[in-house]
């Protein structure tokens, strides 16, 4: 070999033989270099395949139809994204459907990322499997048809993101409820005692606090799972309606300085156990009669009970304005600011009101935009023209094209009042008519958001707010931070808030342009009402009598709400925040409600509602890729502390999640007075007792 290598180098320095060589020798080194990046590298056509058919991995790669060759566009619900089928995402599109699920919750996300590390240790639940239903006498015939509808096509878009969902969320494993679990209570030991709401009022801290409340929603890092006790001198089942409008049991709301609050005031009186409401007694002097039929000589298209449904009332005082609203077929909605210690909104759900209790400060309301035919603010103390007009802002936001903002106050200072003038006309909203009552010396403004983006146009820049960015989301609620901006009304007849909705009660049944799946809609109403009429109502020895506060833990249409019109009850329609977006559709109806997340705690004093409804809850709690409750079993204890004692619970969900609720439900003490199972599904009633540990 050496021989041979000697007479190569001397070949190789010969002119002519050397230069072949060389050549021959480059030319092997390049086709090897070749050969071996071509074994080690794979085309980038190929990863792309890969993640792009990731998702559904017993397709061939490129057997997926693109974009351009006909696969499925994005459908809207109620302005939230739903996606139909198994569709191809670009990453382009992934990064937009995760920017939209940010818009939602701008907040919570980064609340969630933070607790994601806390929850490392712990093993995550869930249940599998597709909802099948029983109808109103106990047969399957698939429910999840009409129940499931938008939820299930929500939860395809999670898993079909390309894995996204499971970034910015755990799915659950196992059970929901730990069946081996043992349960022991121990009453809450909080400043607010009986009345205790764990989002809103401070709970801990050192020293003496001046303040018991939070300015704005604040949960505590573990959700209590302790019991709300009783009022000091127990709790007596509440007056029947429509007997609570004129009087309540004293003792069921009993506060320190409730008391002091009587002995000022006229509208409310104590009379024996009795807190009684006198007929047309209100703060405004005068009567709410005389205030009312003020406003109707004002504007006089402001027709109650026809073209206005839905209203919101800004602060709890007396309730006579609600009150007086019922007897009009108008469904009010007061929103107790929870700012003032006396508890009034309490006052208002033990009669029987629609009520939800909410800080209003830098966030926005739990509500879509455009939903509120009248917002009403009758001598509340918001400072709406401070803070850059933030509050007014919000009410712009959730105040229907075309609708009515009503204020009355007394006395304003000239400084407030130029500060107003010029907010309003930054906003576009036209005054239709001021007046200063003789009777009860009370100034009743009443404006009327524009209907039409061409005001906007016209504004002065003197007085000028910007539009919001297109990319601002006016129904992200939850968490959401109150933006200094105007969002454009809709124009289109496909968009929603374009058109007025039917007058009452035709716009319960009448589904406007712009809502799709109208044939889901209409046999998700019969299916309900069925249910209600055939089984709710004759089937499960409920008094209904005793029943006025009603709420939907998981509504989706309405149509269980609508199911009981005729019963004398109202329902908060309460749309989970990780579910698809109906909630706007429910008030389109004629109907109220509200987003909300079940990890947390309701916005609701203790003892609020009289029966709670939940159908398939805890099921889609373990489907949803965003859940991050710790602890489900504290969504029962929630129950529990917003449901009277002597009320309800209906519960529709699966054999394994039932079976472990039941032992939940006794050892709180409850009394399970029906169970039926069917293949895989079942119906739980149970009723809540006086128990407290």
């Amino acid at each position: 070999m050496a021989v041979a290598a000697a007479r190569f180098g001397r070949q190789a320095k010969r002119p002519y033989w050397g230069f072949c060589i060389k050549m021959t020798a480059v030319a092997v080194m390049g086709l090897c270099f070749i050969f071996v990046w071509t074994m080690f590298t794979s085309p980038s056509n190929s990863v792309s395949t890969r993640i792009e058919s990731f998702d559904n991995i017993e397709q061939p790669p490129g057997s997926r139809r693109s974009k351009s060759s006909g696969a499925q566009s994005e459908r809207k619900v109620n302005g939230s994204v739903a996606l139909g089928g198994h569709e191809v995402k670009s990453e382009e599109k992934e990064k937009k459907e995760e920017e939209r699920v940010k818009k939602k919750l701008p907040e919570k996300v980064s609340k969630e990322k933070q607790l994601s590390k806390e929850d490392e240790d712990e093993e995550p639940e869930v249940v599998d499997g597709k909802e099948e239903g029983l109808d109103g006498e106990g047969n399957a015939e698939g429910e999840g048809d009409l129940i499931e509808g938008v939820d299930q096509e929500f939860e395809e878009k999670l898993e079909d993101d390309g894995g996204e969902s499971e970034k910015r969320g755990k799915k659950i494993k196992g059970p929901v409820f730990d069946p081996k679990a043992h349960y022991h209570w121990k009453s809450c030991s909080t400043r607010s005692k009986h009345n205790y709401i764990p989002c809103i009022d401070i709970e801990v801290g050192s020293g003496r606090l001046q303040q018991y409340r939070h300015t704005e929603r604040s949960c505590p890092r573990s959700p209590p799972m302790c019991l709300v006790p009783l009022p000091p001198d127990g709790y007596d089942p509440p007056v029947h309606w429509p007997e609570s409008k004129e009087k309540i049991l004293y003792k069921n709301v009993e506060h320190p300085k409730l008391a002091a609050f009587i002995k000022e005031h006229t509208w409310v009186m104590e009379s024996g156990e009795y807190l009684t409401f006198p007929q047309n007694q209100s703060e405004i002097k005068g009567g709410v009669l005389h205030y009312l039929e003020s406003i109707e000589e004002m504007v006089p298209d402001l027709e109650w009970g026809k073209n206005i449904r839905v209203v919101l009332d800004i602060g709890c005082t007396d309730s006579a304005f609600g009150a007086s609203l019922l007897d009009k077929d108008v469904l009010t909605l007061s929103l107790g600011l929870k700012d003032d210690l006396v508890d009034l909104a309490q006052v208002s759900l033990e009669r029987g009101f629609p009520t939800v209790v909410s800080p209003f400060g830098n966030r926005r309301l739990a509500f879509p935009s455009g939903v509120f035919d009248v917002i009403h603010c009758g001598g509340c103390t918001v400072p709406w023209h401070s803070n850059g007009g933030k509050h007014l802002l919000e009410m712009n936001r959730i105040l229907r094209p075309g609708g009515y903002f009503i204020l009355s106050s007394k006395h304003d200072s000239f400084e407030a009042e130029e500060a107003m003038n010029t907010l309003m006309v930054s906003i576009c909203w036209n005054i239709l008519a001021h007046k200063t009552d003789e009777i009860s010396d009370v100034g009743v403004k009443i404006y009327k958001k524009p209907d039409s983006n061409d005001l906007y146009t016209m504004r002065r820049k003197k007085h000028w707010i910007p539009l919001c960015k297109a990319n601002d989301n006016p129904d992200a609620a939850w968490y959401a931070p109150v933006e200094t901006c105007l969002h454009t009304i809709p124009s289109g007849i496909e968009e929603r808030g374009s058109e007025w909705p039917e007058e009452w009660p035709n716009r319960l049944e009448r589904y406007p342009d712009w809502l799709k799946d109208k044939d889901k809609l209409i046999a998700d109403t019969k299916h309900w009402k069925d249910i209600v009429d055939k089984s709710y109502l004759i089937g499960l020895g409920i008094d209904w009598s005793s029943i006025r506060n009603v709420m939907d833990m998981k509504a989706i249409y309405g149509g269980f709400a609508a199911a009981l019109l005729q019963q004398k009850v109202w329902v908060m329609n309460v749309v989970p925040v990780h579910a698809p977006d109906t909630l706007p559709f429910i008030f389109e109806r004629g109907l109220v409600g509200t987003y909300h997340d079940w990890c947390e705690s309701f916005g609701t004093y203790p003892r609020s509602y009289d029966l709670l409804h939940a159908d398939h809850l805890f099921s889609r709690l373990k489907n949803s890729c965003f859940c991050r409750c710790k602890q489900p079993a504290s969504i029962v204890v929630e129950m529990d502390r917003i449901l009277r004692p002597g009320g309800w619970a209906i519960i529709r969900d699966k054999v394994e999640i039932l079976d472990p609720l039941e032992g939940i439900l006794k050892s709180l003490h409850w009394d399970i007075r029906m169970t039926y199972a069917q293949q895989k599904e079942g119906i739980l009633c149970a009723q809540k007792t006086t128990w407290r540990p």
